[in-house]
């Protein structure tokens, strides 16, 4: 694992400095609709520890986010049961962009535009360390898992298939 050159700051990394956050930064080439499989290969790091943020909206729009393994997929009937809604739908693409304030691809759920409601798959948290986007497209940075709950308040789900 290597640290990569630093990036240019983005709202992701200033909510991470302002709160006292270690982490590491890790550029690589982004491939469009190459998702976490890519960015894996390219900083030679394991998929399950990439961790994808998915912006998703409730039976009456409310958005909502959630981490998960980069290997995995979202049960949205799992998750809509666990947080007490009746269904759960990914946003389109615009919609996730004016919530979030990031480009997908480059969604990171530090420094959002908007609060909203942070969910996160248990099983993230069991990890060492984490690589999550850190707020632009082919830019990740590695972090220790507990800040998610520590910052975000991140709820623990299990809503992986």
């Amino acid at each position: 694992m290597s640290k990569s050159k630093h990036v240019s700051e983005t709202p992701a990394t200033q909510f991470l400095r302002k709160h006292g956050v270690a982490f590491t930064e890790h550029a690589y080439e982004y491939v469009e609709h190459g998702g976490t499989a890519e960015s894996a290969r390219q900083l030679g790091e394991d998929e399950h520890a990439v961790v994808k943020t998915l912006i998703m909206e409730d039976e009456e729009a409310r958005p909502l986010v959630i981490l998960m393994h980069g290997d995995r997929e979202v049960s949205t009937k799992n998750l809509a049961r666990q947080i007490g809604a009746k269904k759960v739908a990914p946003c389109k693409p615009e919609v996730a962009q004016r919530h979030s304030g990031y480009l997908v691809g480059g969604t990171s759920p530090f420094g959002t535009r908007k609060a909203m409601p942070v969910y996160v798959e248990a099983s993230v948290l069991e990890l060492p360390r984490i690589f999550i986007n850190g707020g632009k497209r082919g830019y990740l940075v590695g972090i220790d898992p507990r800040e998610l709950v520590r910052l975000l308040r991140a709820v623990p789900v299990s809503a992986a298939l």
